[in-house]
């Protein structure tokens, strides 16, 4: 394959609906741009930075995301489905504060939910877990603060 080498500079352009097939585009700078509606397939992103960047509804299947940040993110209503999440940390999680989008002075959130899931051997430290449901689980070997949740459970 034969390519032609730019450096092409895209300034104040519409290249909406454009077809890149076999393209090398390495090392771009995409600053203020619209990328709505658009498909990615094949394609090689790593080490890619993404910042400032409005991702709502955005479909990412088959995907290898070994080493992914997600700072200061939005992820409310996300699905996460048929992932494996070994050695993921999840930190500062937390509910809109006031003043915040999404705050709801009455705190009647939607639940987040986990289904069909294996937190074995998952830590919680220093969480908020008032008014969790645990339904339908697996809880051999639960401890709160090193106490076996079924020694406490027999007592009942």
């Amino acid at each position: 394959m034969s390519l032609k080498v730019g450096p092409f500079d895209l300034r104040q352009s519409d290249i909406s609906g454009a077809k890149w097939q076999e393209v090398r585009a390495e090392e771009l700078v995409i600053d203020n741009v619209s990328l709505a509606r658009t498909s990615i397939n094949n394609v090689n992103m790593n080490a890619m930075k993404l910042n400032d960047v409005n991702m709502s509804e955005i479909l990412v299947t088959d995907a290898n995301m070994t080493g992914v940040n997600i700072r200061l993110a939005n992820i409310s209503h996300a699905s996460i489905d048929h992932v494996y999440l070994i050695g993921t940390q999840f930190t500062n999680v937390v509910l809109p504060k006031e003043g915040e989008p999404q705050y709801k002075p009455d705190g009647q959130y939607e639940p987040t939910t986990f289904k069909n899931c294996s937190l074995s051997t998952a830590l919680f430290n220093n969480c908020d877990l008032s008014n969790v449901n645990i339904d339908n689980c697996n809880i051999a070997g639960l401890r709160d603060n090193g106490i076996l949740i079924s020694d406490l459970l027999k007592d009942l």
